[in-house]
């Protein structure tokens, strides 16, 4: 996250005349921080939105599988496979919420996937993408998951 920071930092300042102080730098950077921080709030604050429509909805991280690699599309999003496994006599619904993190497990992006029925005995497949354009080694989690 730092170093997107940085990068975007430094092409706002490209454009900056000689006179840039030490001042102007630390406000960009502050208002570029601001940003970042805000669109994570903001998927976070969706996730827990999304999960607020499951009620009732049991623990269901065990019935639910990532794939083994995250990709980035050509828009930059990071995705991965998520499998959720009905084990139950009849069809279910699950809510699951993708943590996407960097190398050093800093949460970069987090998004929920909602797979309906999913058919008793078997498995349904869906993909996570993040909300935005990620980059260097994205890494995914399931940091919870409910079936309904």
């Amino acid at each position: 996250m730092a170093a997107v920071l940085l990068l975007a930092l430094g092409a706002s300042l490209a454009g900056c005349s000689h006179g840039t102080t030490p001042s102007d730098v630390a406000s960009a950077a502050s208002s570029l921080a601001s940003q970042a921080g805000g669109t994570l709030a903001s998927a976070t604050a969706e996730a827990g939105r999304k999960f607020g429509e499951f009620k009732n909805g049991l623990d269901a991280r065990g019935e639910v599988k990532l794939g083994d690699q995250v990709t980035i599309d050509s828009a930059g999003r990071a995705a991965v496979k998520v499998t959720a496994t009905n084990p139950t006599s009849k069809a279910k619904r699950y809510a699951v919420q993708v943590d996407f993190r960097d190398k050093g497990g800093n949460l970069l992006d987090t998004v929920v996937v909602t797979l309906n029925d999913v058919p008793a005995g078997a498995a349904k497949a869906a993909t996570a993408r993040s909300n935005r354009a990620l980059s260097g080694d994205v890494t995914a989690a399931v940091a919870r998951a409910v079936r309904t």
